[in-house]
């Protein structure tokens, strides 16, 4: 066979690709899909009564900002993670994030503590929490492995792991801002809980559902 008519042969199957969004890109489309799903969550359910207070005295603002950061840089690690050339340990990103919301979560137990004594501390069952995170985590989390498809064949496991941990983060922001809990035990038990189970379900399904994804995506 002549050079000219295998180049045009391997040439005939070729198809054209398509330019993957830069990591900034994708965490603002990301973070508009997760505040468009959280915002109709809210208007749904409305905004708790003593929200404003809450902020204004302080005592909650610290751990929401804590887990909206965690939120955004488990994003932003993820679509970096997505790309061939990254490396590894910008899956250590959002750790600084992590750390501060438990320890934001820990002081406020140690402040219900001196406030009320043992009775702070006393941990009921709050099921709506695990709900709710779930219940937004895992739809948020199937739009987070479509926008980071791409990264089936690379690294799916900590792509998946962190848009688990993402989408739950941004999950428990909005259930704060619509659930009162006001025994910070309970916030860290029960938020703590239902992010770890949208981030192993992440973990361990996101993989096959990245490169199902991917298969069946348009070239």
């Amino acid at each position: 066979m002549r050079s000219e008519d295998l180049i045009t042969q391997l040439a005939a199957g070729l198809r054209p690709v398509r330019r993957v969004w830069h990591p900034a890109k994708s965490t603002a489309v990301w973070l508009l899909l997760a505040g468009g799903v959280i915002g109709a969550a809210i208007a749904v359910f409305g905004l708790r009564h003593d929200l404003a207070q809450r902020l204004a005295s302080g005592f909650d603002l610290p751990q929401l900002i804590a887990a909206l950061a965690t939120g955004l840089l488990a994003a932003f690690a993820a679509f970096e993670l997505a790309l061939p050339d990254r490396d590894q340990r910008w899956a250590l990103l959002p750790l600084p994030a992590v750390v501060a919301w438990l320890a934001t979560m820990g002081w406020g137990c140690l402040q219900d503590l001196a406030r009320f004594g043992p009775e702070g501390l006393r941990l009921t069952t709050s099921y709506p929490c695990l709900a709710f995170i779930a219940g937004l985590g895992v739809p948020l989390t199937m739009g987070m492995l479509w926008l980071a498809r791409h990264a089936a064949p690379l690294r799916p496991t900590p792509v998946a792991a962190l848009g688990g941990l993402s989408a739950a983060a941004l999950a428990s922001v909005g259930l704060s801002a619509i659930h009162h809990l006001n025994a910070a035990v309970m916030v860290l038990v029960w938020h703590g809980l239902a992010v770890l189970v949208v981030t192993l379900v992440a973990t361990f399904l996101g993989p096959r559902v990245m490169r199902a994804e991917e298969a069946a995506a348009p070239a």
